[in-house]
């Protein structure tokens, strides 16, 4: 597998995987994909955990400055700084853009997530786990909804890298069963965010473009 571009990524067509893919899209930057496959365990070799200790996707290399990045909201945080794309001018801005990224990373992700889980991923009923983390993911909703009632996106005034990654899980209410006609500022945000260009071209190319995961192949820092 040959690289030809300065940033590889590694990814699958997962929430997490979407966040990054729809960024570089925002930014214009030429990258090489290579698309993992998680229930084949692609995360787990050991040659990827070396770009990823956690063994999960998304991860990035970039050669240009070497450096390796997982996690992300740090990859979107790199390479919004990295690029310029997207970072607001002051700290404070910059500060509101982070409280409301994190939120996404510690509330949003986990709970949406758990409950996908319960509802399609294990092998047995647990109806106390999906009253609970249906309960939780709509009481986020709510805070995204009031949030949105008083701005027109989620940190700030302006698009910024929290609605990405936001974006990326809100999206998903359908799959997960939840209803979201209350919130009428959210459907009114996702319905914005999903008209963007970028984020039609982030979100195709996470599930049809890439190359496969070869370990023998992998694109890696040196030392």
């Amino acid at each position: 597998m040959n690289h030809t571009n300065s940033l590889t990524f590694y990814t699958a067509n997962t929430p997490n995987g979407q966040k990054i893919a729809i960024f570089l899209n925002e930014a214009g930057l030429d990258y090489d994909q290579v698309n993992l496959d998680l229930s084949r365990g692609d995360q787990h070799q050991p040659s990827y955990r070396r770009i990823n200790p956690n063994g999960k996707i998304p991860a990035i290399f970039d050669k240009e400055s070497g450096v390796t990045v997982f996690e992300s909201g740090a990859i979107l945080s790199y390479l919004s700084a990295k690029t310029g794309c997207l970072l607001p001018p002051t700290d404070v801005e910059q500060v509101a853009v982070q409280q409301w990224l994190h939120f996404q990373i510690g509330g949003i992700g986990p709970m949406l997530g758990q409950l996908w889980w319960f509802l399609h991923g294990s092998k047995t009923e647990n109806p106390e786990a999906i009253q609970r983390y249906r309960k939780e993911a709509l009481r986020l909703y709510q805070v995204v909804d009031a949030r949105l009632s008083e701005s027109a996106f989620i940190a700030l005034p302006s698009y910024s890298i929290a609605d990405i990654a936001a974006f990326a899980w809100l999206r998903t209410w359908s799959e997960l069963s939840l209803d979201i006609s209350p919130f009428s500022h959210v459907r009114r945000w996702l319905d914005l965010i999903e008209s963007k260009p970028a984020v039609q071209q982030g979100l195709l190319v996470s599930k049809q473009e890439g190359s496969p995961f070869d370990q023998n192949q992998l694109d890696l820092p040196k030392g």
